[in-house]
């Protein structure tokens, strides 16, 4: 197996078309056809990261965060980046980083968040701009039904919890071919009028490459007439954060010292308590103080994010509990969530669990 067998993997779970503009995700080291010998699973690549994936015998290293995020002008091992990718190159280990694409993700960091606190109906905060697109085409009354069929098994026409969604109108297409062409109906030279089925379906974007080779090679006609739109409709299940509800309103006191405890906090610094009890609750792993709007509009009565500034705890200002968690411990179990994807993926092949922890905040 090589490196771009679980690039392939990784990416048919957290695409990474779905990755911030600000990103640097994908491989930043090494070369896609590398063999590979073990994967280490990690949330920051550091030079103990490095070590231990050499111990263990694993030259492909599988990282949330990226350790080059933005460009390198020389590697001299002036710092801990330069050090890390030095190391890494001197060693053969590849490094992969995932990121915001595992953000962004239904089932990725902040549906994690929302599991191991035990948050229900949960779901994405800020859903994601242009992410959905629709495919018009025109195809024969005979043979719509199969391309239909062809397009939803691409992953075409899912919306919500519903699939194989289309839309369909029957009319009649024109066309004549000239010299060049070969139709498979009608003669050239001559204008042909055929009854068509005009088929509308909406796919997410990271499927674009998979619907058109499937009206391509299930469509009949020599030239296929179609239209790609993107569509301003949020995608409902791709996005950064999440909502969720407790089973029980709980005093934001006592829900603040439960975090603590199960997401292991050395600290949690949080605004003034509303007065409030605590049953819906918004989360963002990482840096979210541009989420802080959107979860008071989504009436959240509690905020769990990283990162925020003094000035951010007054846009609180009684609707919300806003609290910082610390950016490690908001995203400490995505590295889990890769291993047991990764595990599933590949049975028989070593994926190891990172035991390296890498928060550089220490509490006293």
């Amino acid at each position: 197996m090589i490196i771009q067998d679980v690039i392939r993997q990784i990416e048919e779970f957290a695409p990474l078309s779905y990755a911030e503009d600000f990103d640097n995700v994908g491989l930043l080291v090494g070369t896609p056809d590398q063999e590979v010998k073990g994967i280490l699973v990690t949330l920051d690549t550091l030079e103990n990261v490095i070590e231990e994936a050499i111990e263990k015998n694993c030259n492909l290293i599988v990282s949330f965060h990226p350790i080059i995020f933005s460009g390198l002008k020389k590697i001299t091992g002036n710092n801990y980046v330069e050090r890390v990718v030095l190391k890494a190159i001197k060693n053969d280990i590849a490094i992969y980083a995932i990121h915001t694409a595992l953000d962004n993700h239904f089932q990725g960091v902040n549906a994690r968040i929302c599991e191991t606190l035990g948050l229900q109906h949960h779901r994405i905060l800020i859903p994601k701009d242009n992410a959905i697109k629709k495919l018009v085409t025109f195809v024969p009354k005979e043979a719509a039904q199969s391309l239909r069929e062809a397009l939803f098994a691409a992953g075409a026409g899912s919306i919500g919890n519903y699939d194989n969604c289309s839309f369909n109108v029957e009319g009649t297409g024109s066309f004549r071919g000239n010299e060049d062409s070969n139709p498979v109906i009608g003669e050239k030279g001559i204008t042909h009028y055929e009854s068509e089925t005009r088929i509308g379906i909406t796919y997410p974007k990271h499927r674009e490459s998979k619907v058109l080779h499937a009206l391509f090679k299930n469509h009949p006609y020599e030239e296929v007439a179609y239209e790609i739109t993107t569509l301003e409709n949020k995608h409902q299940h791709i996005g950064m954060g999440m909502i969720g509800e407790l089973p029980e309103p709980t005093a934001a006191e006592d829900f603040l010292k439960t975090v603590k405890s199960t997401m292991h906090c050395g600290v949690i610094r949080h605004s003034e308590f509303t007065g409030k009890k605590v049953k819906k609750v918004a989360v963002l792993g990482g840096s979210g103080a541009f989420a802080i709007k959107n979860a008071i509009s989504a009436g959240a009565d509690i905020y769990l994010t990283a990162d925020l500034k003094y000035h951010d705890f007054y846009r609180a200002e009684n609707k919300i509990v806003l609290a910082d968690i610390g950016h490690f411990e908001s995203e400490q179990f995505t590295k889990n969530l890769l291993v047991e994807y990764l595990t599933k993926k590949f049975t028989n092949f070593a994926v190891v669990l990172s035991v390296c922890n890498t928060n550089p905040v220490k509490y006293l």
